[in-house]
Formats: structure tokens, C-alpha cells, sequence
């Protein structure tokens, strides 16, 4: 079954069609698959790479610790605003109308050095190489040790620009319109696990200099 639509999203996908890339919400049992691979119990920061109109962002709050806090990019400046007014009594929560690429520069500002998990719904297809090899080598710094990279994408093209990650585990998921490949980055060796009772294409990599 399609979610429902979400009127502000196709507005502003209507606006800016590369930028905000999808005009549907993704689906209640891929934001649950997306979710599965976070320890909340264990989570103290977590960041959202595209927080759209906030699908992700209000389960993510539902399992958030009281001590935890979710950092939220979204560059769309009426997503954005529409974010703060969702979350605007909740102070675990921060939006952000900002570049992900700043995002450890946010962290430093708060005195945390490391976010446990990021995630991210940001079209990187359309972004240009430089730009996302910038990225992705930002949220490998960025992440602690046992950290994850958690992105959901019509592709799996960005699986080729990080080879800084130790790993990656991939599933294709077609309970979504459209349906979507779920690949979680793995910085180092130490989160490395057995499927939790599904079928996910493992591939290890040797990390590469950064």
C-alpha cells in the first residue's frame, strides 16, 4: 500500500525536483527496515541527512532516549521550517536549514564528538562527485567507532565512491514506492553482525586511505 501523500513534499518536489528528489514519503515498513539496524537503547546522537516533512524524524523521536538528541538537515527552507514547527516542544530535537556536509561543524558547537548513527534520504545520484566523496568522507570522521551510515536510495551508485567504510550490507526493499535499496555502512570491523532474519548482500571492503 502507498503512503499517503504529503502535501508540503510534492509541493516542494514540484519546487525543486532534484533537490527534494521523491514526492511520496517512504513507506511505514521501510522507515521500520531503516530503523532496525539502530541500538536506541545504547544511541546518544544521531543525525538525519534530508529530513523532508519528517517521516523519519517523528518515528526516530518515538525510540529516542530522553538523554539522546537528533540532529536534522533539511536544505528546503519551507521542509525545514515545516520540521521545527513538528518538533519545535521537543529540545532532544534540531533542525537544521543547512548543507549535510556541516554537520560535524554542528556537533563540535554542542561539545559531541562523534554521532553514533546517521542517516540519510538525500538524492547523492544527483550530486556531484566531488561533493559527495565530501560527504561521505565527512560522516566516516564524523562517526564513532562502532557507528553506522544508514542511507535509502532508488540506486545503489554511491556504494562505489565509499570505499573508506570497512563494509556494507545492502537490501533491496520493495514494500516502498519506489522501491528502495537499504545499505548500511559499516566505519569499522566492530559492528559487523548476522542478518536479523533477512536476506542482506554482505560485501566486506578494505577501507581505503582517506
Amino acid at each position: 500500500m502507498a503512503p499517503p501523500m504529503s502535501a508540503i513534499l510534492f509541493r516542494r518536489f514540484l519546487a525543486r525536483p532534484l533537490q527534494v528528489a521523491y514526492v511520496l514519503p517512504s513507506s511505514k515498513a521501510l522507515i521500520k527496515r531503516v530503523l532496525e539496524h539502530i541500538d536506541f537503547s545504547g544511541t546518544k546522537t544521531l543525525v538525519e541527512f534530508g529530513g523532508g516533512e519528517g517521516c523519519y524524524t517523528r518515528e526516530i523521536v518515538k525510540r529516542l532516549g530522553p538523554d539522546s538528541r537528533l540532529l536534522v538537515f533539511e536544505l528546503d527552507p519551507q521542509l525545514a521550517e515545516h520540521l521545527r514547527k513538528q518538533f519545535r516542544d521537543d529540545p532532544r530535537v534540531l533542525i537544521y536549514q543547512s548543507d549535510a556536509a556541516h554537520f560535524r561543524d554542528e556537533l563540535q558547537k554542542l561539545g559531541v564528538a562523534n554521532a553514533d548513527y546517521v542517516i540519510s534520504g538525500i538524492p547523492f545520484s544527483y550530486i556531484e562527485t566531488r561533493t559527495k566523496r565530501e560527504i561521505l568522507h565527512a560522516v566516516h570522521e564524523g562517526l564513532s567507532a562502532e557507528g553506522l551510515f544508514l542511507v535509502y536510495q532508488v540506486t545503489m551508485e554511491l556504494k562505489g565512491h565509499a570505499r573508506m567504510f570497512a563494509a556494507c550490507e545492502v537490501e533491496y526493499f520493495l514494500a516502498n514506492i519506489p522501491p528502495m535499496f537499504v545499505l548500511a555502512f559499516h566505519k569499522t570491523g566492530l559492528t559487523l553482525r548476522k542478518p536479523r532474519g533477512r536476506k542482506v548482500k554482505k560485501q566486506r571492503r578494505e577501507p581505503a586511505a582517506a
